[in-house]
């Protein structure tokens, strides 16, 4: 006889429990971490229970708060899901999710982003893919070894610096899409840590400054030894200007004897990209990331828009988990904001959960949803208002959590 499992927020007492849950999904190390009674600020887990009260599934929220064209969004990003071998395929995760999904809803959540195993179970629960944060890899010895430039100074930088490289990151990443905010309770329980032991969340941390002033950073981890294997992957980096850009390929540049291989997330956009050999660089790794609504109306409501993007749709929208955001909408986008309102007025237009993530995110146009089924509309009605949505460009993540 098959139960429906009860979903709960995980306790202190289901601390073991889902440690070995986890450590059974992901093959992490076998030894346990250190016991804490300390709950993670800014996560809210859940556990899958059976009906004889053993935990058969869970998943973390994440509060996260994501850019999108200069406003912050929260978030409900979504981590640690895994379900025992024997529960899988009976509706566990889906339950997870929904509960996850009506929390998220209740502490102020919008939008939700995950990085998915295996994105079938995700896309049944809303959840489309919208990206890919890519790991390339580049010889070093073939990055351009600038001349120092005379107005920058180069440092390297301890735990101390690592409020003003927030701040920078925040200068970089503020009028993007879907990049993660460094703020909240989450991101500063994590940066908290490092303060307080006064140490790096990498190996290394290289600062660009003029005039005192930070103007570049690389944080970047070292590994493999000093022979044909030898690495350096740069894990966060940002730049604010042409001359800081080279200055840190420069300083990449230097570690060609010791480290044949440098690796790097590369988005769209990159202050480095223009200074790099891209044409050399082969594909280390990609990480698809998903997306879905958790609030329709403030997704729209909470983000930025393009200042120069004018005009109105009416659609009608179905989203099974979440039945809040299920009903007919009029869209309205002006001057940087928009709003979205329940409407009467019949609507042609009938979008999928999944088609609205894939407009949001600017992953595709309204035409190419169609195609796929995600969006239905009479024969000779054009969906291309629904194009306001994706207006803002392409959405990006650039931290696998």
């Amino acid at each position: 006889m098959r139960h429906t499992p009860h979903v709960r927020e995980l306790t202190d007492d289901d601390a073991t429990a889902a440690w070995h849950l986890g450590r059974t999904a992901f093959g992490s190390d076998p030894q346990p971490p250190p016991p804490t009674t300390t709950p993670t600020p800014g996560t809210t887990r859940y556990g899958a229970f059976d009906h004889t009260g053993r935990l058969i599934g869970k998943a973390a929220d994440l509060h996260h708060d994501q850019w999108w064209d200069g406003r912050t969004v929260a978030a409900a990003d979504i981590a640690s899901v895994a379900v025992t071998p024997e529960a899988r395929g009976r509706g566990v995760a889906r339950a997870l999710l929904t509960t996850l999904l009506r929390g998220a809803h209740d502490r102020g959540a919008a939008i939700s982003a995950l990085f998915p195993t295996v994105a079938a179970p995700y896309r049944a629960c809303g959840w489309e893919t919208a990206g890919t944060l890519r790991t390339v890899a580049l010889p070093t010895a073939l990055l351009t070894r600038h001349q120092p430039t005379p107005h920058l100074t180069v440092r390297p930088g301890t735990s101390a610096d690592l409020t003003a490289v927030d701040d920078l990151h925040t200068h970089t990443t503020r009028h993007r899409r879907g990049l993660l905010a460094r703020s909240g309770p989450l991101h500063e329980h994590h940066r908290a840590r490092h303060t307080t032991d006064a140490t790096l969340p990498y190996d290394g941390l290289t600062l660009v400054e003029h005039h005192g002033h930070l103007v570049g950073y690389a944080g970047w981890n070292r590994r493999d030894g000093y022979g044909d294997h030898g690495t350096l992957t740069i894990e966060d980096l940002a730049a604010t200007t042409a001359d800081a850009a080279r200055e840190l390929v420069g300083i990449l540049a230097s570690w060609h004897s010791v480290a044949p291989t440098l690796r790097l997330p590369l988005l769209p956009g990159d202050p480095l990209t223009p200074h790099l050999p891209v044409e050399k660089a082969r594909e280390h790794e990609q990480d698809t990331w998903m997306h879905r609504p958790v609030d329709v109306t403030r997704a729209v409501r909470d983000r930025g828009w393009p200042a120069h993007l004018h005009g109105t749709a009416t659609f009608t929208l179905d989203d099974p988990l979440a039945d809040w955001n299920t009903g007919t909408w009029h869209l309205e986008i002006t001057n940087g904001s928009a709003d979205l309102r329940r409407t009467t007025t019949p609507a042609d237009l009938h979008l999928t959960v999944r088609g609205f993530a894939l407009l949001y995110t600017g992953a595709a146009t309204a035409r190419t949803i169609a195609q796929a089924g995600l969006l239905h509309h009479p024969t000779g009605t054009d969906p291309a208002t629904l194009d306001l949505l994706a207006a803002g460009g392409p959405a990006q993540l650039g931290d696998y959590f």
